[in-house]
């Protein structure tokens, strides 16, 4: 089932699509509807309809405006207007299709099929983002996610020997010898990191506890398994050595 919103400030415009979409097609149910723009902006952005019927001519605003100010734009927008000069722009201003006041059956039929073909394709990457994000926020599964060159990067805990600064950007240094490049201060970096298991050891340097296998007081180093020196801050000697 596909759940619409409607947007037009026209209440007998809105109820004919809203009946026509009801009684033409029981793949479509009309979740809700509006004559308030600013209010069908308020509702989208804590819901996130399967596509959203947009008048265009509105006196607040219109529905190009509208299409701008959304937050949320990972469902498709199909434009619904009386003047048929609008259907090129809103086909550039994200919508997937238009509809001709009055609308004609078969043209609806056409739009439900696109729909339903760009939600089947769509399941979008920010769709899929959230999903993964919500999994791996639950205990069971939680792990240490990082957003690195268009895509998310799970690891465990016990996968990172350490991480280095490098100005603005960080690398991760992975146990399989692989390395991960963030576009992220060190300091972002630590707060992703959970503080039983990582130890901000020096200005440049966060090293996993788990991953230590020796400490050269005199010399100020901690050597982590196999064999990598990260150097110990005289500032962070004493809480590191409370660490331990």
């Amino acid at each position: 089932m596909i759940e619409a919103i409607i947007v037009d400030d026209e209440i007998k415009a809105l109820q004919s699509l809203s009946w026509e979409l009801t009684n033409f097609s029981d793949e479509i149910n009309v979740a809700a509807s509006f004559t308030d723009p600013l209010e069908a902006l308020n509702h989208l952005e804590k819901n996130s309809p399967d596509c959203l019927f947009l008048d265009i001519e509105m006196p607040t605003m219109d529905g190009f405006q509208f299409i701008q100010k959304l937050k949320n734009k990972d469902f498709p927008v199909v434009i619904t207007t009386a003047y048929n000069q609008y259907a090129i722009k809103a086909l550039k201003n994200e919508a997937i299709d238009y509809l001709l006041k009055p609308i004609d059956t078969d043209d609806l039929k056409d739009t439900i099929v696109k729909i339903k073909k760009y939600n089947a394709k769509n399941f979008t990457a920010e769709r899929l983002e959230k999903i993964l994000l919500n999994f791996n926020s639950s205990a069971v599964h939680k792990k240490i996610t990082f957003n690195t060159d268009g895509k998310l990067v799970f690891l465990e805990s016990d996968e990172i020997l350490y991480a280095e600064s490098d100005g603005n950007y960080s690398t991760i240094y992975l146990t399989d010898g692989q390395k991960i490049v963030l576009t992220k201060k060190l300091k972002e970096v630590n707060a992703l990191l959970p503080d039983d298991s990582f130890f901000r050891i020096h200005n440049s340097y966060i090293i996993n506890l788990s991953k230590i296998k020796e400490f050269l007081k005199t010399d100020g180093y901690v050597i982590l398994k196999p064999n990598h020196k990260i150097p110990v801050s005289r500032q962070k000697k004493s809480d590191f050595l409370d660490m331990l």
